[in-house]
């Protein structure tokens, strides 16, 4: 879900909201204070250790909108819509600046805007669609932010399974990148989405403000962790903010977290990363990793500060979920390399009577008020 809103509306809201918590350092500015995962995750805490300097975020996606609280972080990214190398206004439907603003946001003025979780972090917008794309699209958005030395990589989109997806993952896996993916937003009946049902990628699943899994967050044997997917203040297009809600917000906040991690421990691979992230996430639900929050909810503090043991099997495992079950029998859904499925950023999944994931479909509605 996305709405548009103006700072006067939001400043409305914050006045005769009792539940939002206000988030440091500037509790004047209604767009920092209604980011209330900020206080949440700590974020002020994890920034004394780290925000994320030196580690490149790829971003694969709509593209951005030059917004002023991220744009000093954007890289020259690549528009593989027109084959063009740009940083610049790319973003028509907004779906990607609003993740943008959530990994690598810096504010603007007297810390005021938008806030994100690595805000020294680099942004590599890689535009692969308008909103929805075929997966051949996607798989080279993944290639091309691996390759050009994003260390983290950020796929706020599910699809269905193919032989393309996990090459192209393994092309990333093989540069070190941490691939952290969308579970997806259910309606009826869903499953966790790929690529974040394939081996070696960190699954995402959503969170509100009580700390538990949002109703829409789909769960399965292949989920890792969840973060704050509820309510999420962001940036929008042409200087507008943003509310989102779903896995795809939950998937950019965990991006930026693994971004602070990769600054304060250089020598970490990628699986290393994600598994500080899991060993130190709070359990939630019933002890132990569990279908519906994995391990459990992100805790970027104690992913940077721990003593976490090493992990089982050496850095090349690539086991992230309970159920460890590859990409290649996840489902049980056709793997022809040929055949096109669709993405839709934050969908959620369509299924026949018989089982087969064959499309997905998006569940954003849309509503527009300009700053």
């Amino acid at each position: 879900m996305r709405t548009y809103i103006s700072r006067g509306l939001l400043s409305i809201m914050l006045s005769i909201s009792t539940t939002t918590p206000l988030a440091p350092p500037n509790k004047t500015d209604p767009v920092r204070s209604a980011e209330w995962f900020l206080d949440f995750l700590k974020i002020k805490d994890a920034h004394s250790i780290s925000t994320g300097a030196g580690v490149t975020v790829g971003l694969p996606d709509t593209g951005t909108f030059p917004h002023r609280d991220f744009v000093k972080n954007l890289a020259n990214g690549i528009d593989l819509t027109s084959g063009r190398s740009t940083s610049t206004n790319n973003d028509k439907d907004g779906h990607g600046t609003e993740m943008a603003g959530l990994i690598a946001g810096h504010g603007h003025g007297n810390s005021a805007g938008i806030l994100g979780i690595a805000p020294d972090s680099r942004l590599l917008s890689i535009k692969v669609t308008e909103g929805v794309s075929q997966a051949s699209e996607l798989e080279a958005g993944i290639k091309a932010a691996a390759t050009l030395g994003a260390s983290v990589v950020n796929i706020s989109a599910v699809t269905g399974p193919s032989r393309a997806l996990e090459e192209a993952i393994h092309i990333a896996a093989q540069q070190d990148s941490v691939i952290i993916a969308s579970s997806g937003n259910a309606s009826r009946v869903a499953t966790i989405g790929y690529p974040a049902a394939l081996q070696g990628v960190l699954a995402v699943g959503a969170i509100g403000k009580n700390g538990t899994p949002t109703p829409s967050s789909i769960p399965g044997p292949n989920l890792g962790i969840c973060a704050p997917g509820e309510k999420i203040i962001t940036t929008g297009l042409k200087s507008e903010y943003s509310e989102i809600r779903g896995t795809s917000a939950a998937t950019a906040i965990t991006s930026g977290a693994a971004a602070l991690v990769r600054a304060r421990f250089p020598e970490l691979s990628a699986q290393e990363v994600i598994h500080r992230l899991t060993a130190t996430a709070r359990d939630v639900g019933a002890p132990g990793w569990d279908e519906q929050c994995g391990y459990g909810v992100l805790d970027i503090v104690k992913a940077l500060t721990a003593d976490v043991p090493p992990l089982a099997g050496g850095s090349a495992s690539a086991a992230v979920g309970a159920g460890g079950s590859s990409g290649a029998a996840a489902g049980g859904a056709d793997h022809g390399g040929d055949r096109q499925k669709t993405v839709v950023l934050g969908g959620i999944a369509a299924v026949l009577a018989g089982g087969v994931l064959v499309a997905w479909l998006a569940v954003r509605r849309r509503g527009r008020k300009r700053l």
